[in-house]
């Protein structure tokens, strides 16, 4: 059961992301007048901005969290907001152990699951910085796949096509019937959410460094946690992450067996880069403005890092992955995020760097990745949603009439002459 737990992708979540998304599908010019409607709007002290600009008060974000934790038997949450590139919203709820009554702190670690890919993304990067990764480079000139010798596709496999889901790889080799790695079609032609593709390039970023998995997180360390203030966010466990880490939960609430667990047992000890990282929104957040502050990075690395490479089937949205990141493309600016779904833990992120607003979440729970959309939706709006339509009304109404007079203006002198 667990092995089947560990293998459902994230895929589901981002199609649902792409699903609640539809708002923005139908009226571009409508959106450019909410936001033009909503640039007057100020935020008031103990309130938080939505996304679309409407102010969320405290209480009310306090209390729409714990009445849906209490509705989906989720044990314990942590969550931040970003509004203006900085955290005005910052709170933990329930419990990290039910058993011993242990409250989440702002201390509690979680598994972030799948969200390891966007932060793995970024310190691939720093290799293509200092010249030491090419994203075009084929991946066995540096280092050949050791489970795949009798496939002469693997050797068209790059790191821009691992980063983007297009290695061909399937998510994990156990989806297979044998359990074997297989490439699933040509590299680069299609799109296929996939671990072991992430986890390939980890292999070779170890070979470059001429390291192993401890030396590989010493230097993940060394070239992002320690520069950006991440101080317990880590792929490969602490004593300090082991100490405060939350216990995890299934969808009725019941604790989980997680010394047995097969995503334990796989991932302890070992550098998995598409979803073993473990962290908590105090220091995910801080990632999260840095990406917004351009850090660590150079604007052509952002550009490549942010570059839509691989299109997420969608009749209604406009939606890509790029290296790393699920992208939801809108008027004027991008949706960057991802969710994460590991046996007892799941999580959420998005994040847009143009306006400096963003969220995480992650909580204790298997039913905690089906919470984030929900709040993702939440938080885009707010509770309110009559609000929101209300103004959509009003602005689509508006764009009609001004049609239609302008319309029957210019016919009017059309028949005078």
């Amino acid at each position: 059961m667990d092995i089947q737990r560990y293998k459902k992708v994230s895929v589901l979540s981002i199609m649902e992301f792409i699903k609640i998304s539809r708002l923005r599908s139908s009226l571009p010019i409508v959106l450019i007048l909410i936001y033009a409607l909503l640039s007057a709007c100020t935020r008031q002290q103990g309130e938080i901005d939505s996304y679309l600009g409407f102010n969320l008060p405290v209480e009310t974000i306090d209390s729409h969290i714990q009445q849906r934790m209490d509705e989906l038997n989720i044990p314990g949450l942590s969550i931040s907001i970003i509004n203006r590139g900085e955290v005005v919203y910052q709170n933990t709820f329930g419990y990290a152990n039910v058993a011993d009554v242990l409250p989440v702190t702002d201390q509690t670690i979680f598994e972030g699951a799948s969200i390891s890919k966007s932060v793995f993304a970024f310190f691939a990067m720093t290799f293509v910085e200092d010249g030491k990764l090419d994203l075009d480079k084929p991946l066995y000139q540096y280092y050949p796949h050791p489970d795949i010798t009798d496939d002469p596709r693997v050797e068209q496999i790059t790191a821009r096509m691992v980063l983007s889901n297009r290695s061909g790889f399937p998510n994990w080799r156990e989806d297979e019937a044998d359990g074997s790695l297989k490439i699933k079609f040509e590299p680069g032609t299609d799109y296929l959410y996939s671990g072991e593709g992430f986890q390939y390039l980890a292999m070779v970023l170890r070979e470059i460094e001429q390291t192993d998995w401890a030396g590989l997180e010493t230097i993940f360390q060394e070239r992002v946690a320690q520069p950006l203030g991440l101080e317990h966010t880590v792929f490969i466990q602490t004593p300090y992450t082991r100490q405060h880490k939350a216990e995890p939960y299934d969808k009725r609430g019941q604790w989980i067996d997680w010394e047995d667990s097969y995503t334990f047992l796989k991932e302890d000890g070992n550098f998995y880069a598409p979803s073993s990282i473990h962290s908590g929104p105090q220091d995910f957040s801080r990632w999260m403005i840095a990406l917004m502050n351009e850090e660590l990075l150079t604007q052509e690395s952002y550009e490549e890092l942010f570059k839509p490479h691989a299109s997420i089937p969608s009749d209604d949205v406009d939606a890509s992955y790029t290296l790393g990141f699920f992208t939801l493309h809108i008027p004027f600016t991008e949706l960057y995020g991802h969710s994460g779904d590991n046996v007892g833990f799941d999580s959420w992120f998005a994040v847009d760097t143009k306006r400096d607003w963003g969220f995480v979440m992650f909580a204790n729970s298997d039913n905690g990745e089906a919470f984030g959309e929900e709040l993702f939706f939440y938080l885009l709006t707010g509770p309110n949603i009559t609000k929101l339509f209300v103004i959509i009304g009003v602005a689509a109404l508006t764009v009609i009439l001004l049609l239609f007079f302008g319309i029957r203006t210019i016919v009017s002198k059309v028949r005078s002459y």
